[in-house]
């Protein structure tokens, strides 16, 4: 898409869903002439007559044929979302009369807008910033109550204002040292070298926050990929089924009845879990269990958390340990799950568990729970040990970050501090901490867009939204 200066033309799309069964569509316009080309088929009141914020009621025409009976909403700039003139028309959901709608004011001189290019408009004309524009996108496609509340959030600013004071601070130090060079042969420092290292060390601590934070983030926003993993027989089936309260998954006293991975998800209090059904772990000779137990193992790279089953029947204690630690990668939450206590073992630590967590528990887990996997209330533990886990990894009071191009550049910003951070340690002059501190201050602001931005960065940005937004 074109991503150069804010157009002049006046855009028209589609801004609900298109083909969806709700009674109403709604039309966008944004631009000069958005009221002027919506009055020429417009009968009713003279919309160029009408004030900012109000609803008009009348009918569009086509010379004397009328299509449909409307409501027009007016939002004169810069009080509308593109901070442009906006008309929204408001008509009845027939395809045949949105496309002849648009149809007819494209012929009066609107064009069709690109994927992106209202919300483009706003940060463009500085209705918003870039991150606060991407959130729209994030809003638009949350799917919980925890991925709409942290897009919601960022959306309003809450990145984009700790981002800013960060800059200001970032940029009065550098200007103070950008002073300095003035003043050379007087050898005067403006920027005191102890306020200024405090300053990049507690701007550093933040930024390694907001990176850390970027885990929980992710997996909040595209759901927690959640495997479950043990030997065959072990109830990993029966598990998938009660979690999903349905029989999703064939549940056979046949070993290695799953063969390929199951997947399905779940909401739970607000967060979406991702949950994978595995092939059970073990030797065998039979190639197409061999290449599930292979897919088992991969699925396992690829998840959050990892819910290793076991019972006191089936295994031993060196065995779960042995394949833990061999599933095991850094960052993977792994909860042990000892299944079938309705037939042995009961809710209470045996000498098995012991050993277990005895040797696990302080690298690689530090959750175990007892259950039964076909008794619903009995899993509830289970879930409430989930829900625990993955809010351990918000930070409180802190902003989350769902972004992989926010995470890039906090990435690089930190780098930049870093070498800042050096440059005091070794009493670098004043301008070569100013290059780094620029530098710094460069990836910071192309989260928010207070620098020019990349026109291709944009196009890929904004491509992504929907028609209409």
């Amino acid at each position: 898409m074109s991503t150069g200066l804010v157009s002049q033309d006046t855009i028209v799309a589609l801004a609900t869903s298109p083909g969806a069964n709700g009674a109403i569509a709604v039309i966008r316009l944004s631009g000069s002439q958005a009221i002027t080309i919506t009055n020429a088929v417009f009968k009713g009141k003279d919309l160029l007559n009408q004030p900012s914020h109000t609803i008009h009621f009348g009918t569009i025409r086509d010379k004397d044929e009328i299509i449909d009976e409307v409501l027009v909403s007016l939002f004169k700039g810069p009080h509308s979302y593109t901070k442009e003139d906006v008309v929204e028309i408001s008509t009845h959901n027939s395809k045949y009369i949105v496309e002849r709608l648009i149809g007819l004011l494209i012929k009066k001189g609107a064009r069709a807008a690109q994927a992106g290019e209202f919300t483009l408009r706003a940060f463009l004309n500085g209705g918003m910033d870039l991150s606060q524009a991407e959130a729209v996108a994030d809003l638009i496609a949350s799917e919980n109550k925890a991925s709409h509340e942290i897009a919601m959030n960022q959306m309003r600013g809450g990145i984009s204002n700790k981002l800013q004071q960060m800059r200001e601070q970032l940029i009065n130090f550098t200007a103070l040292l950008e002073l300095e060079l003035d003043f050379g042969e007087e050898d005067v420092e403006f920027a005191d070298r102890a306020q200024f290292e405090a300053l990049v060390q507690e701007i550093k601590v933040h930024i390694h926050k907001l990176i850390q934070s970027f885990a929980y983030g992710n997996a909040i926003k595209h759901g927690v990929p959640v495997a479950i993993i043990g030997k065959p027989n072990v109830g990993k089936s029966t598990l998938l089924n009660t979690l999903l309260d349905e029989e999703r998954a064939i549940v056979s006293d046949i070993a290695g009845t799953t063969r390929d991975t199951i997947e399905e998800t779940i909401n739970l209090d607000g967060i979406t879990f991702r949950f994978i059904d595995t092939a059970g772990l073990r030797e065998t000779m039979d190639t197409i269990e061999a290449i599930g137990v292979t897919k088992a193992k991969e699925k396992v790279r690829q998840a959050k958390v990892l819910l290793y089953l076991y019972d006191d029947k089936d295994s031993t204690a060196n065995e779960v340990i042995a394949q833990v630690k061999e599933l095991y990668y850094d960052g993977l939450i792994v909860i042990l799950v000892r299944n079938k206590i309705d037939l042995q073992g009961g809710y209470y630590p045996n000498e098995m568990d012991m050993a277990i967590t005895g040797a696990l528990f302080s690298d690689y887990s530090d959750s175990l729970v007892a259950i039964s996997a076909k008794d619903g209330d009995s899993v509830e533990g289970l879930k409430n040990i989930l829900l625990d886990k993955i809010r351990e990894m918000a930070i409180e009071d802190q902003q989350i970050i769902t972004n992989t191009r926010h995470v890039e550049a906090l990435q690089l910003a930190l780098n930049a501090l870093e070498q800042v951070k050096q440059g005091l340690s070794i009493q670098l002059p004043g301008d070569l901490l100013a290059h780094h501190v620029r530098d710094a201050l460069r990836h910071i602001s192309s989260i928010t867009g207070d620098i020019d931005v990349d026109r291709d960065i944009l196009g890929t940005i904004f491509g992504k939204f929907c028609i209409g937004k």
